[in-house]
């Protein structure tokens, strides 16, 4: 990891920079599979299928076959272990719903706000090496919480043409309607569009690499909202002398795990954490089965010592973490003035692992500093707020002049007439 000392301000932006692409260096590429599979729907699909994943997939759509034999599958213990993790989001995210607000806001007049589900969400959900399964959970439980009635997931298949089978029999626990076995670009490009196999949806939700963040981005050009441009994995952990470092060490790696182009970074005031901390990772990298993918995480991570706490927390805001794990004698202070992250980890018995599995937090959060205007993913996100008004005879008397005024002053006649014409009928 690469140790830098009380870096002044104006480095912050250097010494902070993250491991990703620009959107130019891959826009081109996100282009031309959108214009493809756009044009040419399933016959697209399944070419980049077997250009990026190695496979030409029998059928796109999953079968029940398959769902059901995945079922079988899976080991008691991880689906008793899926079924906590599904209980506590459950009840974190089911505790988010807010009833509608009604308000007179003149005699005559009311106003209402009610919320109403997105009626088509689609749900990437990456594949490959590290199955993501878990972020099923996070995406599917809060949107069958907000009531939406089609739910589209979108999968990588494997060198044989399957999805994985936890990933299946989280789906269908979850309440997920159709399964595809298809990944990356073109993945995102099929719910943008619709193909003859594919649904077209209203807004797109997952993480993924750095192609299929760029590819969310430019859906929305389709009139397609997406939750957020959620990239790499990235991990920020602020800790003192009341840390462990064998704790600390485990979290920076948690996250390097995810991919090469994650970044883990420590910022302490204390030279002893940073310097145990470096030790611990060496040893522990050495034992993970994804040493390799971790190590060249690691090479783009950081270890940050600083004067000051007020320093820390003002180079933790600028930056924006994905996760930010506080621990501090002083915890109080981070906690109460922490502005950007995305999920926050306090105390040393709360591991970043807690939020990516069971806690009930939502793990799908804003990366590369999108924190600083991004929320993470909540039932909200599966939500709209509409609102409504109704104004009675009494009401349209009490605010019709003050409409009358201010359309004529902005030279919208017609605006002025619509409330004139009702004025007049009640003379």
């Amino acid at each position: 990891m690469n140790k830098i000392v009380n870096p002044t301000k104006n480095t912050w932006s250097a010494v902070l920079k993250r491991p990703t692409k620009t959107v130019a260096d891959i826009e081109k590429t996100v282009d031309e599979i959108f214009n493809e599979v756009k044009t040419k729907g399933d016959s697209a699909v399944l070419r980049y299928t077997q250009l990026f994943d190695g496979t030409t997939p029998d059928n796109l759509l999953v079968s029940k076959e398959e769902i059901s034999k995945a079922e079988k599958s899976i080991p008691s213990e991880l689906k008793e272990a899926i079924d906590i993790a599904k209980t506590n989001i459950t009840t974190f995210h089911a505790a988010q719903k807010t009833e509608s607000v009604t308000v007179e806001t003149t005699n005559g007049v009311t106003c209402w706000q009610e919320k109403r589900p997105i009626q088509k969400v689609g749900l990437y959900i990456p594949g490959g090496s590290a199955p993501l399964f878990s972020t099923i959970l996070m995406l599917a439980v809060p949107a069958t919480i907000a009531g939406c009635k089609e739910i589209v997931l979108c999968t990588p298949p494997d060198k044989n043409g399957e999805v994985n089978a936890a990933i299946l029999y989280t789906a269908k626990l979850c309440g997920v309607t159709k399964i595809y076995k298809i990944g990356g670009i073109q993945a995102i490009a099929a719910m943008t569009f619709g193909t003859e196999t594919v649904p077209s949806v209203y807004k797109i939700f997952g993480p993924g690499n750095q192609y299929v963040t760029v590819a969310k981005q430019l859906a929305t050009k389709y009139n397609v909202a997406i939750d957020m441009p959620a990239g790499p994995s990235e991990l920020l952990i602020y800790a003192d002398e009341t840390a462990n470092p064998t704790f600390v060490a485990s979290d920076l790696l948690s996250q390097a795990e995810h991919g090469p182009d994650s970044q883990v970074i420590l910022v302490s005031t204390s030279k002893k954490i940073i310097t145990e901390t470096e030790k611990e990772v060496e040893a522990q990298l050495e034992k993970l089965p994804r040493k390799d993918i971790a190590t060249q995480a690691i090479s783009n991570s950081k270890l940050i010592l600083v004067d000051t706490e007020e320093e820390a927390l003002e180079m933790i805001n600028e930056y924006g973490p994905e996760h930010f794990i506080v621990i501090s004698e002083n915890e109080e202070y981070f906690v109460k003035n922490i502005q950007n992250a995305g999920s926050v980890f306090i105390g040393n018995y709360t591991p970043e692992s807690a939020g990516d599995y069971a806690s009930g937090t939502n793990h799908t959060l804003p990366t590369n500093g999108y924190s600083k205007q991004y929320s993470g993913v909540n039932l909200d996100s599966f939500l709209k707020s509409m609102t409504f008004q109704k104004i009675s005879e009494k009401g349209i008397k009490n605010i019709g002049p003050a409409i009358e005024t201010m359309a004529e002053a902005e030279g919208l006649e017609a605006h002025k007439n619509a409330v004139s014409i009702r004025l007049k009928s009640l003379q």
